[in-house]
């Protein structure tokens, strides 16, 4: 069957399905009609049977003063049996004998009220005989031949059996017209999807009705805008990605070259060359920082980790250190509390780094950066001159810049990683202003499961 198309598997189950429920149905009426033919006889003969025992009808001296072809005009033939087993019945041309048995006996003995069975003649003729009593030691038994009610039987059985085969024919071809006609909107469907396989494009198909077809056909289309949706962003972050590659990478170039003009000129001044050296490796820190957060963004699914047991507040005070050292006059007031969460230790970090990293871009000299943690809720707020309102709804998207952020350094990833960190651990980070103007980030996560709270936290290395 997985061979066949869907089609054809469907018309196959069709008319298997009929031919079952025709077979089932013919076999319960054969057999009822049998049973109901069979008890009509057998009613017949024992009603006649026992009319011609209380008749006072003696076997032997009676049944030879009936002619046979009387019997055989009736196609019935008469008996006597006795309770020694012998019998006694006229003669029939061309009929044979019946060969009486226990049953027989045992209602000539007056051991049972009467029988009724089928026994086959000497000649291979199959007949119902139905025995009763009539004097002591004696029984007749009335047997009627089955020959008519075989044949009616056997017509019924080749006719159920022609109307059967034609049924399953039939319910074989409406099977396959329905499943041809009821697959067409599956065929355009696959159609589609082959043509999109193809070609690469994302054209969605017409949906018509509201079946099951119709929400597959609408899924599809669906899935394709999110595909197409998907294909946008890659081509704008490969876009805006070769974009902020671009300038890292030509300072870099233009500083190696100038290196390596001067060592051909003679080598520049020990403090000249001593300071465009530390602006190479500024240059390359920033283009490693740059290129660490394209791939984590780049990502759909974060790398398959084992959530554990993290201290937000260890995450934070190892985070403030790391700023520390490359804040300048810019000072921090830190104020946090134990606060465990599951996650990714890495990817918090980063987070709270970047967080940081930013307060300290925007703070002025000598500014403080201000970090609470208090309930799972993580605030920095700085000292700068805050978030414009038309730039607030765009700060967490990737590569964006304000027009005052052009003139700092930084890539536009930054709070991006922090949105999607906090996203992937059940959490929120959201931006304002303080009362005081500056910019305020708000960074909110769950607690660790209940399941969760005994075990060992892990911690930032010192």
């Amino acid at each position: 069957m997985s061979r066949l198309s869907l089609a054809n598997r469907v018309s196959a189950l069709t008319a298997v399905a009929v031919g079952v429920a025709v077979a089932v149905t013919s076999v319960a009426a054969y057999f009822t009609l049998r049973h109901q033919l069979y008890s009509a006889l057998d009613s017949s003969l024992l009603n006649r049977a026992t009319a011609a025992a209380e008749a006072g009808l003696v076997p032997q001296a009676t049944v030879r003063q009936i002619p046979s072809a009387w019997l055989g005009a009736a196609d019935v033939q008469f008996l006597t049996v006795r309770a020694d087993g012998l019998t006694y019945s006229p003669p029939q041309r061309g009929v044979g004998r019946l060969r009486v048995g226990p049953p027989e006996v045992a209602v000539a003995r007056g051991e049972e009220q009467h029988s009724v069975r089928t026994i086959s003649s000497t000649g291979g003729t199959s007949y119902r005989v139905v025995t009763v009593p009539t004097e002591p030691g004696t029984a007749l038994a009335l047997a009627q031949s089955l020959e008519t009610t075989e044949s009616t039987l056997g017509k019924l059985g080749v006719v159920m059996l022609i109307v059967g085969g034609l049924g399953v024919v039939v319910a074989g071809a409406f099977g396959m017209g329905v499943a041809r006609s009821g697959l067409r909107p599956v065929r355009r469907l696959t159609s589609a999807a082959e043509e999109v396989a193809r070609t690469e494009e994302l054209k969605p198909i017409e949906v018509s009705g509201s079946d099951e077809i119709a929400r597959l056909a609408t899924a599809f289309n669906e899935m394709l805008a999110a595909l197409g949706a998907s294909r946008e962003r890659q081509r704008q972050l490969v876009a805006d990605a070769g974009h902020e590659l671009r300038t890292p990478l030509t300072s870099l170039r233009t500083n190696i070259d100038l290196l390596a003009q001067a060592d051909r000129s003679g080598g520049l001044d020990p403090n000249a060359r001593q300071e465009l050296l530390t602006d190479v490796r500024a240059q390359i820190e920033e283009l490693t920082l740059l290129i660490q957060d394209l791939v984590q963004l780049a990502r759909d699914e974060p790398i398959e980790r084992t959530p554990e047991p993290v201290d937000l507040a260890d995450v934070v005070d190892h985070a403030v250190q790391r700023v520390r050292r490359r804040a300048g006059s810019v000072t921090f007031d830190v104020e946090v509390e134990p606060w465990p969460v599951m996650g990714e230790l890495q990817s918090l970090d980063r987070a709270v780094v970047n967080l940081l990293d930013n307060a300290v871009k925007w703070s002025p000299a000598d500014g403080v950066v201000t970090v609470r943690l208090v309930g799972g809720v993580l605030d920095v707020a700085d000292q700068g001159p805050g978030i414009d309102g038309q730039d607030l709804p765009h700060v967490f998207e990737r590569f964006y810049r304000a027009s005052d952020a052009r003139r700092l350094p930084g890539s536009g990833l930054g709070l991006a990683i922090v949105q999607q960190t906090a996203q992937r651990h059940g959490g929120s980070v959201s931006a304002g202003r303080t009362p005081q103007g500056g910019a305020i980030f708000r960074l909110a996560l769950p607690p660790a499961d209940a399941s969760s709270s005994g075990a060992e936290i892990a911690r930032m290395p010192r």
